[in-house]
C-alpha cells in the first residue's frame, strides 16, 4: 500500500452504509497495526542503537504488511461493491472508479507536491536529488509509477502500492462481472484463492525470488493483483459462512500453515499469502478476545488515520532526520517518541482537515461520466 510499501488504500471502515453490512471494526484496527509495521520497517536502521538485533530483524519483515493491505482491500471492495456490480454490471464502473480516485488521489497529490518543493530545495543547495527524478513525475501524478515502466522506487516510496491498487481498482469491475461468482460453490472459491496464491508463488519463483518484497517495480503489481483478487474471493466466502465456527477453523488453518512453513522451511512467497488469507477470515469472523482487541477504539482510530500515516511517514522521516538526527542517523528513545507523536498528530490532522474533506468535495463534484450509473448502483 499502500499502502509500502503499503496501505494501502482502504475505505474509512470495513464496509459502507451502501453495502448494507455493519462495519467490521476489527479489520479497521488491523489496518492501523499494519500501518505501523510499515513505519517501523522504514525507520528500523535508525533504531539499531537502542533496540536489540532481534527486534530490528523482526521489523525488517514489516514490508509484509503491504500483502495484508492488498488482501484487506480486495475483501472490503467486494463487501462494499460486489453486489453493485453483480446486479448493475459495468454501468456502475465509472462511479466506482471516481469514488476510488477521490479516496486515494488527493492525499497522494498533497504529499507529492510537498516533495516536489523539497526536491527543488535539494537541487538549489547543490545536493544529490537522484531520488526525485523529474522525468518520472507524470507517472507518479497519474498513479502509474508501479505499472512496470520504471526500474526503481522514487519520490514517496510507499506510494508504489497505491499505484498498484489503483490498477486493481480499474480491473475490479471486470473481475466481478466476468464470472457469476455468487453461483460458484464455496470449495471452488477456496480453490480459486489457493490457485491465486500458488500462481503468485510461481511468478516469484520463476524470477528467482523467495521474498515478497523483491523487485517491487516489476513484481509489485502482480503481488497486488493476485492478493487483491484473493481478498475479494474470501469476502464472498465470509458472506456465506462468517461466524464463530469459521473463526475457529480459520485460526486453526493459520496455526497449521505456520507450522508447515516452519517445519518445511518454506520461502515466504509460498505461505504468507495463505497465512494472511486465513488470518483475515479469522479476524473478520471472530467475536471473541481477538476480535474485541482489534475493534478497540484506540486501534480503530489508528486504522481510520492509517492512510495518512502510510503516505506521510516516509517523507516525514526524511524531514525529521534532517532537523533532529545527527550524522550517525541513530535515534534515541526521546527522538523515537517524538517522531511517533508527531506522525500521529500529523496523520490525525491531515485525515480530519484534508483527506476526508477532499474526498467529500470530489464526490460531491463528480464529473458527468461518474454520475451515469445503473439504478442498482445509485441506491
Amino acid at each position: 500500500m499502500p499502502p509500502a510499501i503499503g496501505p494501502a488504500t482502504l475505505p474509512a471502515s470495513a464496509s459502507s452504509p451502501a453495502s448494507g453490512q455493519r462495519p467490521i471494526h476489527a479489520l479497521t484496527g488491523l489496518r492501523g497495526v499494519a500501518a505501523w509495521c510499515v513505519v517501523f520497517y522504514h525507520i528500523r536502521y535508525s533504531l539499531t542503537a537502542i533496540l536489540p538485533a532481534s527486534a530490528i530483524e523482526f521489523m525488517a519483515k514489516g514490508y509484509l504488511a503491504v500483502d495484508l493491505f492488498f488482501l484487506l482491500s480486495g475483501f472490503v471492495m467486494w463487501l462494499n461493491y460486489g453486489a453493485v456490480f453483480t446486479s448493475g454490471g459495468l454501468r456502475a464502473a465509472p462511479r466506482f472508479w471516481w469514488k476510488r480516485f477521490a479516496r486515494i488521489w488527493p492525499l497522494h497529490a498533497l504529499v507529492l507536491s510537498a516533495m516536489v518543493v523539497f526536491a527543488l530545495a535539494v537541487l538549489l543547495t547543490g545536493r544529490d536529488a537522484s531520488a526525485y527524478p523529474v522525468g518520472e513525475l507524470p507517472l507518479h501524478i497519474l498513479l502509474m509509477q508501479n505499472w512496470g515502466m520504471t526500474g526503481q522506487l522514487a519520490w514517496n516510496h510507499p506510494a508504489w502500492s497505491i499505484s498498484a491498487e489503483f490498477a486493481a481498482y480499474l480491473l475490479f469491475p471486470l473481475l466481478v462481472t466476468a464470472v457469476p461468482w455468487p453461483r460458484i460453490g464455496t470449495w471452488v472459491l477456496a480453490g480459486v484463492a489457493a490457485g491465486l496464491a500458488m500462481g503468485l508463488y510461481l511468478i516469484f519463483a520463476l524470477q528467482g525470488h523467495a521474498t515478497l518484497g523483491a523487485d517491487i517495480t516489476h513484481l509489485g503489481l502482480w503481488r497486488c493483483l493476485a492478493q487483491f483478487s484473493m481478498g475479494a474471493v474470501l469476502a464472498l466466502v465470509w458472506q456465506r459462512h462468517g461466524g464463530q465456527t469459521m473463526a475457529l477453523a480459520a485460526w486453526g488453518a493459520c496455526a497449521a500453515i505456520l507450522a508447515i512453513a516452519l517445519l518445511a522451511d518454506l520461502p515466504e512467497t509460498a505461505f504468507v499469502p495463505a497465512l494472511f488469507a486465513a488470518g483475515l477470515l479469522a479476524l473478520a469472523s471472530d467475536r471473541g478476545a481477538a476480535g474485541r482487541l482489534f475493534a478497540a477504539r484506540p486501534l480503530r482510530w489508528l486504522g481510520d488515520i492509517s492512510y495518512a500515516t502510510y503516505l506521510l511517514h516516509f517523507f516525514g522521516f526524511v524531514l525529521f532526520k534532517l532537523m533532529f538526527v545527527d550524522a550517525s542517523l541513530q535515534m534515541g528513545w526521546w527522538q523515537l517518541l517524538a517522531f511517533g507523536a508527531l506522525l500521529l498528530a500529523a496523520s490525525d490532522a491531515v485525515f480530519r482537515w484534508f483527506e476526508k474533506p477532499a474526498q467529500r468535495w470530489l464526490n460531491t463534484h463528480s464529473p458527468r461520466f461518474a454520475q451515469r450509473q445503473s439504478g442498482a448502483a445509485a441506491r
